[in-house]
């Protein structure tokens, strides 16, 4: 994306606090591991608008915040769109293989 990035969102977690139990707390909700499925499909970051949730605002804004605190997603400003990106080499890094694995299993959840 070419456009000015204007906005912080600060509330990361550092990729050395990445852990198992904290991704794994994250993404017991189906609707998490379907924006975690849709980011990671998308060939680019998705501004939280865009995402196949059937869920209120305010409930959106939750879970994209607590896959933020886990450390599963990125957010950031691009002009006044949110948009949000996996944080694939974090997790893989910190988790080898298991971002893989979330997403084998999230799209057999999905295709059932």
């Amino acid at each position: 994306m070419n456009t000015q990035t204007v906005g912080r969102i600060t509330d990361h977690l550092a990729a050395e606090d990445i852990t198992l139990q904290g991704v794994l707390d994250a993404l017991t909700d189906p609707v998490r591991r379907s924006i975690v499925r849709q980011l990671f499909d998308a060939e680019d970051g998705m501004a939280c608008g865009t995402f196949d949730i059937n869920v209120t605002r305010s409930t959106s804004t939750h879970h994209f915040k607590v896959l933020r605190r886990a450390g599963i997603l990125r957010q950031e400003y691009v002009g006044t769109v949110k948009t949000n990106s996996l944080r694939r080499t974090d997790l893989d890094r910190a988790l080898p293989g298991l971002l893989d694995a979330i997403i084998t299993a999230a799209r057999h959840e999905a295709g059932r």
